[in-house]
């Protein structure tokens, strides 16, 4: 499988590591269940079937975080964006 980096242009799958679902927002640190809240979102949620939106970091590259839409079925990736773009649909 090759990613389209933003930067760097298309590579292989080896450069970069996965970092996990992108449409998951992080849990506010503070407050008494902020342990209980982080597990949840990090270890408790759906695997979805079909398009998704996941974080992928080109470690072996340009070290950018990066917003890639793959289908979790076939691998085919929709579209690439530096993580702190949204992704057009």
């Amino acid at each position: 499988m090759r990613i389209d980096c933003p930067h760097c242009g298309s590579r292989d799958i080896q450069e970069f590591v996965y970092r996990g679902d992108a449409s998951v927002p992080r849990p506010d640190p503070d407050g008494e269940d902020a342990l209980a809240r982080f597990i949840k979102a990090v270890h408790l949620r759906a695997n979805p079937a079909g398009r998704h939106v996941e974080h992928w970091y080109h470690a072996g590259g340009c070290r950018a975080w990066v917003k890639v839409e793959r289908d979790t079925l076939t691998h085919e990736i929709e579209s690439t964006v530096f993580a702190s773009e949204e992704i057009g649909r």
